[in-house]
Parts: structure tokens; sequence; C-alpha cells
């Protein structure tokens, strides 16, 4: 599995406790896996905190920071689900070098789901309802071809919302998270065709990764995710 390695020491994040008062504490050199695992109220964005009414209905992802981390949290909710999947029973002809890679990949989108939903505390979204009924999963090719398209998807969702990020530390772990979707997305391709890791329709001719909007990943992740999402109040450019 890739390594994952936390904040610099001596970050200082602001955490709602409890009693929702505000605090600041040190953060210490740990992995990223540790740092997941934190329990209880989880980390909360004071910046963009308020709670408010949304005007729509289904579920509702916030303002601000925790917005914008409710939202890759939803996509790693849809990730985690399908290669769960994808490994409770491998498609046909899958190689033992395939099949390490599909475990591996499985693994790091579980960590990423379960230390959003551990850092956002109370203010994370429910755990959604997800139907992956469209895909064959005894097929490499249907199992590999999503695959590729929740990958690149992935990444260009980070790429979309980085720059909207307000808290450093957030931004920091956002930054770690999406150079991981990054090498998954390189692998599957490589998979589906020795290559073609960095293909012109995700890499621009700039030799940048390209960057998508939440209205236009939330239109592919409507096919996948059947809970209503109310993403009205994310920031927006």
């Amino acid at each position: 599995m890739l390594p994952m390695r936390g904040l610099n020491k001596g970050k200082e994040l602001k955490v709602l406790t409890r009693n929702g008062e505000p605090v600041s504490s040190k953060v210490p050199r740990r992995t990223f896996l540790q740092y997941a695992a934190l329990g209880g109220a989880g980390l909360a964005w004071i910046a963009s905190g308020c709670k408010k009414e949304p005007l729509q209905e289904g579920v509702y992802l916030g303002a601000g920071d925790i917005g914008i981390l409710n939202y890759l949290y939803m996509l790693e909710q849809l990730e985690a689900a399908f290669y769960t999947q994808v490994t409770q029973a491998f498609y046909t002809g899958a190689t033992t070098t395939e099949t390490a890679l599909l475990n591996d990949i499985r693994d790091h989108e579980i960590a990423h789901r379960e230390f959003f939903k551990n850092a956002l505390g109370q203010v994370a979204i429910p755990s959604l309802d997800i139907n992956l009924s469209a895909i064959d999963f005894t097929s490499r090719t249907s199992v590999l071809e999503t695959a590729r398209v929740f990958e690149d998807l992935g990444v260009s969702a980070y790429n979309g919302v980085g720059a909207l990020i307000k808290g450093e530390a957030y931004l920091v772990f956002a930054g770690k998270i999406v150079s991981v979707e990054a090498r998954h997305a390189a692998l599957i391709r490589d998979l589906i065709s020795d290559g073609s890791f960095a293909g012109s329709e995700v890499v621009d001719e700039n030799g940048l990764d390209k960057a998508l909007s939440p209205d236009e990943v939330l239109v592919v992740t409507s096919a996948y995710i059947t809970t209503i999402i109310n993403s009205e109040d994310l920031p927006t450019v």
C-alpha cells in the first residue's frame, strides 16, 4: 500500500469539543491513518460552521470548508463502496497482480472515507445510498472502465475545489489524498491500456490535471448515488 504521512509538527487546528467550545490544539507528527482514526466529535471548521436551514431537500453538504469536505466525503463513500464490491468477487480472469492492486486501492479508499467521517464528526453527512447495479462486476472491462471513470472523476473533483478550501491544514490533507487518487487513476489506465496513464483527456497541454466543478461531478455521481444531494451552499469561484 502507498504510505501516507500526517501534517508537519506544530500545525495549529481549531476544533470544536463536545461542549461546542472552540479550542486550539497542536497536531503532532503522526501517520495519516492514525489521524483518520480520531473518534468523538471530530473536527469542525469554525469559519464555515454556522448552521443554516437548507432551501432544498436532500442531504445537505453544508457551506464553506464543511461543505467541501462533506462533498469529498461523498465521493470517497462511492469509491469505497465500488472497490469493496469489486474485491468481494473478482471479475473473470483477474490476475494475482490485479487482485493485489485492487485490494490496495480498496484499502486506500476506505481509509479516505473513514478520515473524512471522523474528521467531520457531528457535521458529517450520513452514509449514502449507493446503487452499483449498472456495473457488470464479472467483466474485467466493465470494472476497469468504471474504476477509470471514478478515479479520473475524483482527481478532477479535488482539483475543482482545492482553491476554495480556507483551512490550511485541510488543504494539506486534500492535497495528500488527491495525490493518491492520481496514482490510482494512472494505475487503472495502465491496466486498461499500457502507457495510457496520462492521456490528453485528463492532462492538458500545460501538463496539468483537469478540474471539474461540483455541479459537473454531481451529474456523474447521480447515476450511482441514489440519495438526493443538496449542494446549494458549496463555495464557488
